[in-house]
């Protein structure tokens, strides 16, 4: 817990040297003398006395840091407040209970004065407040509620958004914390959270934060659910570069982990299937024979390394050239890989791209309208094309599902090769009937070697 969150640990080990002036609040009757004497008690104890105080007050506990935190405005004595609580939190983790029960009694939310405190200025006080009420939140017999929860989680979200936050270790732990508890993951899920994950892995983040963000991906991969949703997000893709790239074996063992979730967690053996090939397409099982020439302590990395092996193995042998086609273009990442350009492969798969509600066509559509990479634009122009030429009704079904005018809108794209591949595809949509097309050129080219040598002659003086 200390060493995952240093900026905010190293500030709160100053802050507790600088010491309130418990007794200046007391004479200005800023507080009640009640709230005077338990804190005076408190700041002064030792943990055993600490802990007879609070077996003893344990309403007058939580009145007295709420009223504090209610009536004193300065952010430094707010700072040295929220600090005690949590080393009260710390120290026993069933003291979550005493706010719990003072709020009961009370008939209030025991979250409304801290989620206050997240619309503070001051980062400090943000923060170790946010520490606070991902212990209560987690600590508690109690899971928080469903509006306080979606509000604690979106100011979560956002604060992994923030540039150059220098909390962001702080703010990744609490989610850490909070997505081990399955109701918490859902709600995550619902404000967006994977994909903001991901888009602050694909940036440029310290190996620490990387390694606590892919910790979250890999407690949400434990609900059977999340698992067979996960590569939707493209967490495969996105988690095989930086599989690439890790220098930090802590980072290279969660990873690994999350794709052994990946293919364990799902309930159907389809999802599993698919996750596995992605993988393949990602090229993990080149980082995994990597990874074998390398010596680790840990076991869990080497029997990762063995499973992804042996499952990455064995799907590779069972893959059929649509689902590899079907994988890649699923994960969006498109390249000249041997399918596309296969004659036989478009003659026996181009009615499959129908399946789903036309999902695989839909998703090459969107590449064409979202995508800026040359080769995905060349590639996925080139399949539309084949679909086109190899199915009778798929020009309809292009021009149904908007495809046609994306495919012509690049003709006039600034890359040669996208602009050829775009006009080849637009020329297969121009053409209504591939089969009487080939017909008659046979006809044509059967009639022009059987013509006799008169007719030719005389053709040729016409």
């Amino acid at each position: 817990m200390l060493a995952a969150t240093s900026v905010l640990q190293q500030q709160a080990t100053e802050i507790r040297t600088q010491r309130v002036n418990w007794q200046s609040y007391h004479q200005s009757q800023m507080i009640s003398q009640e709230d005077y004497s338990f804190i005076v008690a408190f700041d002064n104890a030792d943990a055993a006395s600490r802990e007879g105080l609070l077996r003893d007050n344990r309403n007058q506990c939580a009145r007295t840091f709420l009223n504090l935190l209610g009536h004193v405005s300065k952010d430094q004595t707010i700072q040295y407040i929220l600090i005690m609580i949590d080393d009260m939190l710390q120290e026993d983790h069933s003291r979550v209970e005493i706010f719990r029960e003072h709020s009961s009694k009370k008939r209030e939310t025991v979250w409304g004065p801290f989620l206050n405190l997240l619309n503070r200025p001051d980062g400090f006080i943000m923060n170790m407040t946010s520490r606070i009420i991902a212990k209560i939140a987690c600590w508690s017999q109690e899971l928080m509620d469903r509006s306080d929860l979606q509000f604690y989680l979106t100011w979560l979200k956002d604060q992994l958004k923030q540039n150059n936050n220098e909390y962001m270790q702080s703010v990744a732990r609490c989610l850490q914390m909070m997505l081990r508890i399955d109701e918490y993951r859902f709600a995550f899920v619902a404000v967006d959270g994977i994909s903001t994950l991901l888009a602050v892995l694909q940036g440029r983040v310290n190996f620490q934060v990387q390694y606590q963000l892919i910790f979250c991906l890999w407690v949400l991969t434990f609900n059977p659910l999340l698992a067979e949703k996960m590569n939707k997000f493209s967490v495969i893709p996105i988690l095989a570069d930086i599989l690439s790239d890790s220098v930090k074996e802590k980072v290279t063992r969660i990873i690994l982990a999350v794709f052994r979730n990946l293919i364990e967690k799902p309930e159907e053996a389809a999802v599993s299937k698919e996750h596995c090939i992605a993988m393949v397409q990602c090229k993990v099982l080149k980082q995994l024979s990597i990874l074998e020439q390398r010596k680790f302590d840990d076991e869990d990395i080497v029997a990762d390394i063995e499973f992804l092996n042996e499952k990455l193995q064995a799907s590779v042998q069972d893959l059929s050239s649509f689902d590899e086609y079907a994988t890649e273009v699923k994960s969006g990442r498109l390249e000249w890989s041997p399918v596309h350009k296969s004659p036989k492969f478009w003659r026996e798969n181009a009615p499959r791209l129908n399946e789903k509600n036309h999902e695989l066509l839909r998703i090459l559509i969107h590449l064409l309208e979202s995508n800026r990479d040359p080769l995905v634009l060349s590639v996925a122009s080139f399949d539309i094309g084949e679909y086109v030429r190899h199915y009778p009704r798929g020009k309809h079904v292009i021009e149904q599902l908007g495809g046609k005018q994306l495919v012509m809108q690049l003709l006039g794209h600034e890359d040669p090769n996208v602009r050829y591949e775009a006009l080849l595809a637009v020329q297969k949509l121009m053409v209504h009937n591939w089969e009487y097309l080939g017909r008659q050129l046979e006809k044509e080219q059967t009639q022009s070697t059987k013509q006799p040598a008169g007719a030719t002659n005389l053709a040729a003086k016409a």
